[in-house]
């Protein structure tokens, strides 16, 4: 049975090999894409309840605008790519939460969060723009269930999702909001992350110059992030992002040129 067991993990791990959008990385995907937007539905649901969300407002109105923009352009992008399908049996919501932390998310599933503390960095729509489409390009390339996948063979080994669930209800769901990145991961998952990130900023530039934002708006607001004197550096490699000089100069020097030929001003 032991080597039966040893002989099906790799042929599991295969089956479950995927590629990102337009990267064409190959990825491990161990759980179904609809168990986990079924997961992230009810966590978001949670989030929602213990957090302060704003409903009305100029900022409220902003975040409504600039995501009503994003997603056609996001679904549009995946289509023309060939990976519409990808998005399939996404219900796109984005809430405002009063919160000064600089930060915002987006689930499997299209469920979106702003932090009122980016706002001072964003500055206006461009701006946002940045971070949804950051936000967004994690979860359509579905960085949440590899790093799931890769949070479950690292904590519980090779063990099915309602397992692990069943035995370490609270472990598994910590694991899930880590995954999606309103948690936090450490250890061996940190090259991953900082590999997700720079993704999530090549695809997140493609998407916002396809909404009709200038992707160079993205420089000036992670130049201001890298100003906040409020967040503490620590190095590279013990980062779960990467350096803002890193950041900065891939998006000018490496993916600038490929987000501007999909710029509709």
């Amino acid at each position: 049975m032991k080597k039966l067991f040893i002989l099906i993990i790799p042929a599991v791990l295969l089956a479950a090999c995927t590629r990102v959008p337009i990267t064409e990385r190959k990825q491990m995907h161990l759980l179904p894409e609809s168990q986990m937007i079924s997961m992230s539905l009810a966590a978001y649901t949670d989030f929602l309840k213990e957090n302060d969300v704003v409903e009305s407002g100029t900022n409220y109105t902003t975040i409504k605008r600039v995501t009503d923009k994003l997603v056609p352009a996001v679904e549009q992008v995946l289509k023309t790519e060939g990976y519409g399908d990808l998005i399939e049996g996404y219900d796109w919501e984005v809430n405002l939460v009063n919160d000064n932390t600089p930060n915002a998310w987006c689930m499997p599933g299209g469920k979106i969060v702003v932090y009122t503390g980016i706002l001072p960095y964003t500055k206006d729509d461009a701006g946002l723009a940045v971070v949804l489409g950051h936000e967004i390009a994690h979860a359509v390339a579905q960085h949440g269930n590899e790093r799931m996948s890769q949070g479950l063979l690292a904590t519980t080994g090779f063990i099915a999702l309602d397992l692990a669930m069943a035995n370490k209800p609270t472990e598994t769901r910590n694991l899930l909001l880590g995954a999606v990145g309103i948690g936090t991961q450490v250890g061996v998952l940190l090259p991953f992350s900082r590999l997700h990130e720079s993704e999530a900023d090549r695809l997140g530039l493609i998407f916002m110059a396809s909404a009709g934002y200038d992707p160079h708006t993205a420089i000036g607001f992670w130049e201001r992030m890298s100003a906040n004197a409020n967040a503490p550096q620590i190095p590279e490699f013990l980062s779960t992002h990467p350096s803002d000089e890193t950041r900065i100069s891939d998006i000018r020097d490496v993916y600038m040129n490929e987000a501007m030929k999909y710029y509709k001003p």
